[in-house]
């Protein structure tokens, strides 16, 4: 019999300083090759959307990713973010859990986002805010809050803002400009029109690009990846399906632009290099990190009372 978890077992079974340190170690582990992926594959239906297929193997087990994008679902009342992760046993194949994507997603996106911040962030920055209230929004504002910091949230809707912000115990910010301003940036909106514009990044300033995680996606305009220095999570995916895809098709940037967030963790690769430096980091989501997240739950199994499926 297999455990599902929904998406309440998944918040009940990994924290989000939990999620946090397993996807940190995560990073790690594929930094090393000890953790291994190829490229997430899409299969796409533009304009409404996109499937995923993201595959990834460690620590002897397997896992497989099948999770939607679909950006006009809240307006038909239905989730922008569907689908299944599957973890298996790596050396005799067997089937070990079935959990819910969506809530998996969110908490190893915003373990992605913050991990990143703090790693590339200045020491002295005293401010956050968190642009876009959807679920990953959400769950990084109550990452940030979880790690020991009051986040600004924002949002196009005013009502999501003042619930998330109530719900994570972050503050509404007045305005997008107000979130903007701060030391760390976290934006996790849809990805369709960029958020920072020409202009807009002050020095010293951290900001981690959730939200653009496929083709044709941008939360900063290409201007502003000059002014700063750029890492990712992974630069084959980023490449071609994240942030930094336009401006690498264009040749404003190459590979020998941009820094592996595993490699300055594993202490192969430099990171900030001064208080003034603006640092980028682009998120287009990692397998390795849903493993991460799926590990831990797995672990909680036994103490959870999960329903059960036989296949």
């Amino acid at each position: 019999m297999v455990p599902v978890f929904g998406p309440d077992d998944v918040r009940r079974a990994v924290s989000p300083v939990e999620a946090y340190e397993a996807v940190r170690d995560g990073f790690v582990a594929h930094a090393r090759g000890a953790w291994t992926m190829p490229p997430k594959v899409y299969v796409a239906n533009y304009p409404a959307g996109d499937f995923r297929a993201m595959p990834a193997l460690g620590d002897g087990h397997a896992l497989l990713k099948w999770v939607t994008s679909f950006p006009g679902n809240p307006a038909r009342g239905l989730p922008t973010v569907t689908g299944v992760v599957l973890l298996s046993d790596a050396n005799d194949g067997r089937l070990l859990a079935i959990l819910d994507a969506a809530s998996v997603t969110a908490l190893r996106t915003a373990a992605a986002g913050v991990l990143a911040a703090d790693v590339l962030g200045r020491d002295d920055a005293s401010s956050y805010a968190v642009v876009g209230c959807g679920p990953n929004g959400a769950e990084t504002a109550r990452m940030l809050v979880a790690t020991g910091r009051a986040p600004l949230v924002w949002d196009l809707n005013a009502d999501r803002m003042h619930a998330v912000a109530a719900d994570a115990g972050a503050r509404p910010a007045v305005g997008v400009d107000d979130a903007l301003a701060c030391d760390v940036v976290i934006t996790v909106t849809p990805g369709h029109e960029p958020v920072l514009l020409a202009g807009s990044l002050q020095p010293g300033q951290h900001v981690s690009l959730m939200g653009a995680d496929g083709p044709g996606k941008a939360e900063v305009a290409v201007d502003e990846l000059r002014r700063g220095r750029l890492f990712c999570d992974d630069w084959e995916q980023a490449s071609h399906g994240g942030e930094l895809a336009a401006a690498a098709a264009d040749g404003a940037i190459s590979r020998e632009d941009v820094t592996d967030l595993g490699a300055v963790l594993l202490g192969g690769a430099e990171g900030r290099t001064s208080d003034d430096e603006i640092t980028l980091f682009d998120s287009t989501g990692l397998a390795i990190q849903d493993l991460a997240i799926a590990k831990v739950a797995l672990a909680k199994a036994e103490g959870l009372d999960l329903p059960l499926v036989g296949l």
